[in-house]
């Protein structure tokens, strides 16, 4: 057998994994989302950053202040959801860089004193971490609804205005409600998307 990992996980995480456009009003426990987390914490990023940062928004008034700045069909779904969640990186990540990664104390200067290289090594490991989160939430059997259409000035400057935080998505968080799936678009075969020289 190639993958280690039994097939009902395989399944869990990927294969039958989607993105849901509907959730039931189960709520959504700090328990789970902090366990979630403490999971995917662990995913790979380069030198360890950990830049992603995650805003929960649980008040009907947080919620509303989002909902303005997204894209029309994903209004209702994100006031509707049990949980949302802002998905955003931190670009002053590398502030954080000698407490978790004490060894090499240099590092921080050499590698992101630039401002431009730091915020495009930032977004980019933010961006893996919010893969690890979606992926997270599936083992947590949830499903997740990410986005990426909203008005990404307004929503910044909404709730990041004095921070150094720049949203990437915004994610709804809950079990699955009726018709939440829609048909699976097809995929790359292994032959079409993967090269050996």
């Amino acid at each position: 057998m190639a993958l280690v990992l039994d097939p009902t996980a395989q399944d869990l995480l990927f294969r039958e994994a989607r993105t849901a456009n509907s959730f039931t009003d189960e709520p959504v426990t700090e328990e789970q989302v902090q366990a979630i987390y403490d999971l995917v914490k662990y995913g790979p990023t380069a030198y360890n950053q950990s830049p992603l940062r995650v805003t929960l928004l649980r008040s009907p008034e947080a919620r509303e202040r989002l909902v303005a700045h997204m894209a029309g069909p994903n209004q209702p779904k994100t006031r509707t959801a049990p949980l949302t969640a802002i998905l955003s990186a931190e670009t002053d990540f590398h502030e954080r860089l000698p407490e978790l990664f004490p060894q090499v104390p240099q590092l921080k200067d050499a590698v992101f004193g630039d401002p431009s290289a730091r915020e495009s090594a930032g977004t980019f490991n933010a961006a893996l971490q919010a893969g690890y989160f979606i992926v997270g939430i599936r083992a947590a059997g949830l499903a997740a609804g990410p986005m990426t259409g909203f008005d990404a000035a307004g929503l910044n400057k909404e709730f990041f205005a004095d921070s150094g935080q720049r949203a990437l998505m915004v994610v709804n968080i809950g079990k699955p409600g009726p018709d939440a799936y829609r048909p699976r678009n097809p995929r790359l075969a292994f032959e079409d998307a993967v090269t050996t020289l």
